[in-house]
């Protein structure tokens, strides 16, 4: 199942505190950028974040974004944007650091 346009727009909408976010389509889904990091994507309705170290205090769900994939972090909830703001700068900096 793709993701609709729809849940691209309010994920969009709820990650508006946060500036420079990016949206690209790939293959049904979104890829989403962060100061132009690749932090995570929209797959099959659902928000999913990169594993690193600095993003595991959040409790986040490991799952993967489809088949053959490596696991990422489900994000449920949804409606909080500040929680959502900290998850994104939280998986940005672990990721930053890797490089």
């Amino acid at each position: 199942m793709a993701t609709s346009k729809e849940f691209k727009t309010f994920i969009l909408e709820q990650l508006s505190l946060l500036d420079n976010i990016k949206c690209r389509p790939m293959m049904g889904g979104y890829l989403l950028y962060y100061k132009d990091c690749l932090f995570g994507g929209l797959y099959q309705e659902r928000l999913m974040v990169k594993k690193v170290e600095e993003n595991k205090k959040f409790n986040l769900i490991e799952d993967n974004p489809y088949e053959g994939a490596k696991p990422m972090y489900l994000i449920e909830e949804l409606d909080n944007r500040e929680h959502l703001r900290d998850i994104i700068i939280s998986t940005y900096e672990g990721l930053i650091n890797i490089k």
